[in-house]
């Protein structure tokens, strides 16, 4: 049973890859299971962003029990399953196993995962501040994808975290270039919206980046635009995006 079992994960490819981090990436919420006083498992839904290197972010509050949950045993699960229509179970989804940790809202990490969760999440600006609600990162320590029928894989968290090197040559550049690009390059960013990812027109905004690509949205609508390739620095960010834009131009030439 053991081998029966083992044979149904199939291996991993870019494709596959590529398939995990955006499932992750694109979320902005998920079902969070932590385990209670008494070892059962409870489950809650919780808003999501990421870290700039992929690493889950939540923003909960004191008051929730599955905040208690974790401060007496930080191991937890998320299961990430945007759905779509027709048979919900005919649609890919990732079960996460991660080790939460409260972040130091005074610290420079604290200050990022603040920007980058208000971003994906505009109407927790509203409560984000009370003094009972915290950040918590999710350090992924294993995961589980299933892409449908017959797509089972295994991820290891390296598979789904960008690089590290490359995550750190862009924290101190992005806030700056997500503003750059609104400022002045919002013809860009709506042609990325629709000509590359095939959304309507409007008053799209990009609203956070990473080595593995750009994230765009529209009033709860929010988008990904995957970069060809990781994205090394300033550099290379300013060549990747500059290309894409010639290339949505072309298509909607």
């Amino acid at each position: 049973m053991a081998k029966a079992a083992k044979d149904v994960i199939q291996p991993m490819d870019e494709a596959v890859r590529l398939e995990a981090k955006n499932l992750l990436r694109e979320a902005r919420s998920a079902a969070l299971a932590t385990l209670g006083p008494d070892g059962h498992p409870s489950a809650s839904l919780v808003g999501l962003a990421t870290d700039i290197q992929g690493t889950p972010i939540i923003l909960i509050s004191g008051l929730a029990a599955h905040t208690g949950n974790l401060a007496n045993d930080p191991r937890a699960s998320l299961l990430i399953s945007p759905g779509g229509k027709g048979d919900p179970l005919a649609h890919a989804r990732i079960t996460l196993k991660v080790h939460a940790r409260k972040i130091d809202r005074e610290s420079e990490e604290g200050a990022r995962i603040r920007r980058r969760y208000l971003a994906r999440q505009p109407k927790s600006a509203l409560y984000a501040d009370f003094p009972d609600f915290s950040f918590f990162a999710l350090e992924i320590e294993g995961a589980s994808l299933n892409g449908g029928f017959a797509r089972a894989f295994a991820p290891t968290p390296a598979d789904l975290m960008s690089d590290p090197a490359h995550a750190a040559a862009l924290a101190d550049v992005e806030a700056g270039a997500v503003a750059h690009m609104n400022e002045d390059h919002a013809e860009a960013i709506g042609l990325y919206a629709t000509q590359l990812l095939g959304a309507k027109a409007g008053d799209w905004r990009a609203i956070g980046l990473d080595p593995d690509g750009l994230d765009i949205g529209l009033g709860s609508t929010v988008l990904r635009l995957p970069f060809p390739a990781s994205v090394d620095g300033p550099g290379a960010l300013r060549r990747v995006l500059a290309e894409l834009a010639t290339k949505a131009r072309a298509q909607a030439a």
